[in-house]
């Protein structure tokens, strides 16, 4: 019984210490979803294994190959065409002194760098292979994509910086350069700049200007940097010179600064700010001032000529829930400045000053609007101004609303505070000013039934309340305000509308002939207290018929109908005369009731040839008192492209009145790539007064990398004709500098 105890006794031990044993094998196989898989290691285990397995990195081999090696522990010494290979450096030299460890090399002897975008041929060379920093001697080198560069000495800083000293600098890539610049010293920045100091700019061998400093653009973007000035000479103005310099400011802000100098009338400069922000905002501002020289002689006589600026605003910016506001802003402080120096023709013979504000929301059918605003408009005929003021301009209207099919509904109204005259009436304080609200709503039928027939029929009225108010029969105005209505129906019909098709040689339509007669009647009812009220202008009512017919000739093109040839006539009879626009006017002592007859004629066989005209034919008078014709032939972009415009505006009813006009402008161009030349021309004639207003030309020689501007213009419109000229010239990536108050135009 005793031995059987110990015996289970030692069963019981062996037992436990089999499972003390075996249970962590147990756990471990049971722990992995298939037995017979291996345990995945932790994250950190796989790092300390791969830290474990990795060896170290091997240096980058020197590869040296010439006639005669000799290596003296680190010291390579090598002599007869060398060629040392490391990394993406290849370099060739006569002789060379490599130290094996630091990378230091020296070279000499027909010394030749072979680097990623670049290319380096120099007499000597203390490198450093790893840093790619050195000194060079008698260097010429080339970066792509074309700048290259001759230096007696070339202190490399690192793999985009440099230094020259006694350069020679271009981007031309003849054999003997069209042009360079020289200097003492220049940084270079790859991709980016080239900085120079007591630089001169030659063409060939002949030296052209001297600059103090000079950076020299390499972005094909936008960089901050001098353009190229302009030189010329006016016969009134002397020798003149402009000068540009751009700033970069950032991707959507850049802005320009221009001087400039006539050594006979004084010093001009000028700011332009140009910006554009996320969500639409953006604009441009221009600022330009100008100081006259003191002429002794002339302060005598007619007195120093005042200083004069300017100021240009525009400025385009959405505001919250859905509104958006546009600003622009117009404002000189002489006219006869701007005509004695804006060499922008059409901009000179314009006079007119302009500050507008304007806020406004669309949504669903309706657009709400707020204008406060002056123009003035200034006439040297007679030396006088107009006038107008809007403070302010309100208004509120809706786009068609249909009510149901086919009637339409719409309104207009507003409230507007103005005040308009002459500026000897602003002096005297006796202009025309005038608050009022007013409220048009109108009902469209619109009737589109029948093919060929289409009929539009509106009725509209207008309530219009003044604040103030006439005495009847005088001009006396006074504080009591008046309601004035009426009503209008309008019907216009366009019809029967008749067409012919005429077919190709293959039954393909080729040209479609539509003949559309239109007529319209027009009645206004009488005004209430029409006496009474103030008006910015005479005051008119249209009561009339209007009538006309046209000829429309469509061709298939891209298998859509493109409209290529209009011809039409359309002439106006109005029924009550005595109250329409032509009422001022006498025939024979009675007031006349047809209007002129006016032809259209519109041909535009592509969109870069097309020729319009118009014609008016007075019935009374049987003369053409208004004639416009213009052609335009190709385009800017094109070898070959011409305008000509044609306009003859006469009164037939006052004879010799100032404000008739009768001229013709011409702008054209012409390119001829074998001889590399662009020329422009244009001009202005009065017919009329059969003198010539303003002529113009510009010459455009490219050679190889250099263009050659040459501009001449006469401005014959002037106090004193203006002859001017001027040369400037673009190479690289330097932009020219423009003039800044005529802008791009010839």
């Amino acid at each position: 019984m005793k031995i059987k105890t110990m015996k289970r006794k030692r069963a019981v031990l062996v037992f436990s210490i089999l499972i003390v044993f075996v249970s962590p094998i147990i756990l471990h196989l049971t722990a992995s979803p298939l037995l017979c898989q291996k345990r995945k290691a932790a994250p950190r285990e796989k790092r300390e294994r791969a830290v474990r397995r990795r060896k170290p990195a091997k240096p980058a081999p020197i590869t040296i190959v010439a006639h005669y090696k000799e290596k003296q522990d680190e010291h390579i010494f090598a002599t007869g065409n060398v060629e040392v290979h490391y990394k993406n450096l290849k370099l060739f030299a006569d002789t060379i002194e490599l130290n094996s460890e630091t990378k230091d090399v020296y070279a000499e002897g027909n010394v030749v760098i072979h680097l990623p975008a670049e290319v380096i041929n120099c007499e000597k060379i203390h490198f450093n292979l790893d840093s790619s920093e050195g000194e060079l001697e008698k260097v010429f080198g080339r970066i792509q994509p074309t700048v290259f560069y001759e230096a007696d000495s070339v202190e490399r800083r690192n793999a985009n910086l440099y230094n020259f000293r006694k350069a020679k600098i271009t981007s031309c890539t003849q054999p003997i350069p069209r042009w360079r610049f020289s200097c003492s010293r220049a940084s270079f920045k790859k991709e980016d700049y080239i900085e120079m100091w007591h630089s001169v700019f030659s063409i060939k061998k002949i030296p052209i200007f001297y600059l103090p400093y000079m950076r020299y653009p390499l972005d094909r973007e936008k960089a901050t940097g001098f353009l190229m000035p302009q030189l010329g000479y006016s016969g009134i103005k002397g020798l003149f010179y402009s000068q540009g310099f751009y700033w970069a400011l950032k991707r959507n802000m850049d802005a320009t600064f221009n001087i400039d100098y006539y050594s006979a009338r004084g010093l001009g400069g000028g700011l332009e700010y140009r910006y554009l922000f996320s969500g639409g905002t953006g604009g441009n501002l221009k600022l330009y001032y100008f100081k006259f020289k003191q002429d002794p002689e002339e302060d005598e006589e007619e007195g120093s000529p005042t200083n004069a600026y300017l100021f240009r605003l525009n400025h385009n910016q959405p505001l919250p829930f859905q509104f958006s506001l546009m600003a622009n802003v117009d404002y000189q402080s002489s006219f006869d400045f701007l005509r004695e120096f804006d060499n922008n023709f059409k901009q000179a013979v314009v006079s007119n000053r302009a500050s507008l504000i304007y806020l406004s929301r669309s949504w669903s059918y309706f657009n709400l609007g707020l204008q406060v605003s002056r123009f003035e408009t200034y006439f040297a005929e007679i030396d006088q101004s107009v006038i107008k003021h809007n403070l302010p301009n309100v208004s509120f209207s809706s786009s068609q609303i249909k009510i149901f099919t086919p009637l339409y509904f719409s309104f207009s109204s507003s409230f507007s505070r103005w005040e308009r005259g002459w500026d000897e009436e602003y002096r005297q304080g006796t202009q025309k000013r005038s608050q009022s609200l007013e409220l048009n709503p109108v009902l469209t039928l619109p009737f589109t039934t029948i093919p060929w027939l289409s009929l539009n029929s509106t009725f509209s009225a207008n309530f219009n309340y003044y604040f103030n108010s006439r005495i009847p029969n005088t001009q006396t105005v006074v504080d009591e305000p008046v309601l004035s209505s009426n009503y209008i129906i309008n019907l216009e019909f366009i019809g029967p509308v008749f067409y012919k098709i005429y077919y190709g040689a293959k039954g393909q339509p080729k040209l479609k002939h539509i003949f559309e007669p239109t007529f319209s009647y027009r009645y206004e009812s009488p005004y209430t207290s029409v006496n009474r009220i103030i008006t910015r202008r005479p005051f008119f009512r249209y009561h009339q018929i209007t009538y006309g017919l046209a000829n429309r000739f469509l061709i298939r093109k891209d298998k859509m109908p493109r409209e290529v040839f209009t011809l039409g006539l359309v002439q106006t009879l109005y029924l009550a005369p005595e109250e329409s626009p032509l009422s001022i006017y006498r025939v024979d002592g009675e007031i006349p009731r047809f209007a002129d007859i006016t032809g259209y004629m519109r041909f535009y066989p592509s969109r870069k040839y097309t020729l319009d005209v118009s014609v008016s034919f007075n019935p009374y008078y049987k003369n053409f008192p208004t004639l416009r014709a213009g052609a335009n032939l190709g385009s800017a972009k094109d070898p070959v492209f011409l305008s000509v415009n044609w306009y003859k505006s006469v009164n037939p009813y006052i004879k010799r009145v100032w404000w008739d006009r009768h001229q013709i402008s011409c702008y054209g161009g012409v390119k001829i790539p074998k001889l590399s030349l662009e020329a422009i021309g244009a001009f202005d004639f009065n017919i009329q007064e059969k003198k010539m207003l303003y002529s113009a030309l510009s010459l455009v020689y490219h050679y190889q990398c250099l263009d050659f501007k040459a501009d001449l213009k006469i401005f014959y419109f002037r106090e004193k004709p203006e002859t001017q000229f001027r040369i400037s010239f673009g190479l690289g990536n330097i932009g020219k500098t423009t003039d800044f108050l005529g802008g791009f135009e010839l």
